[in-house]
């Protein structure tokens, strides 16, 4: 994993978005288990998104002139989109219709997004930086996920270093919540690569 390039990384997480709400799919008529998982894919996005916010967004408008602005930008306003949705999503309960209606929009907004980065934004930054450098930034992006804000905060500012700074701020809060918001327990993470094993050799 530490010799991955910055694309290998990324679609990794984009995956990792995608296990985490077929499973909460999977868990149909688990309220707590639905609840579980719903809380670990907003977990993901919100550090992925401080993550590509840091990181990738700043480099691309470094090294792809005008277009990287304007592809940076447009990322920016769509990771806004997807914060606000989690947002209302916490003020909902997984019982409801409304909250698995929310989790979804957020699915729909994620994949033409998370498409468009790995289609066009992140193998034209690759093309200029090269393989080394990709993998630098995938490194350095793994390290800002694991010191960035666990939830979404529709106040951060979302370029740095302001985000940088209001990520830190954000965080000790945002671990004391998760003390008490618990996550799919180990069992339920090894039911779901067991699953994945067993849809892979199916097809």
């Amino acid at each position: 994993m530490g010799h991955e390039t910055l694309i290998e990384a990324i679609k990794a997480d984009h995956q990792e978005m995608y296990d985490y709400y077929d499973e909460y799919i999977r868990a149909e008529g688990d309220i707590d288990a639905q609840g579980k998982w719903a809380r670990l894919l907003t977990w993901e996005v919100a550090r992925h998104a401080a993550g590509e916010e840091i990181v990738v967004y700043p480099l691309m408008e470094k090294h792809l002139g005008e277009e990287g602005v304007r592809m940076a930008n447009e990322d920016r306003e769509q990771h806004q989109a997807v914060k606000e949705l989690l947002y209302r999503l916490e003020s909902l309960t997984p019982a409801k219709q409304e909250y698995h209606d929310t989790l979804k929009d957020v699915i729909n907004h994620l994949k033409p997004h998370n498409d468009s980065e790995e289609i066009d934004d992140l193998p034209a930054l690759e093309k200029v930086i090269g393989k080394e450098a990709s993998r630098k930034a995938a490194a350095e992006f793994s390290r800002t996920k694991k010191l960035a804000p666990t939830r979404p905060h529709l106040s951060a500012p979302n370029k740095p270093p302001y985000e940088t700074l209001a990520g830190f701020l954000a965080l000790p809060m945002d671990k004391v919540k998760d003390l008490f918001a618990s996550f799919p327990t180990e069992e339920m993470k090894e039911d779901m690569a067991k699953h994945e094993n067993n849809t892979i050799n199916t097809t």
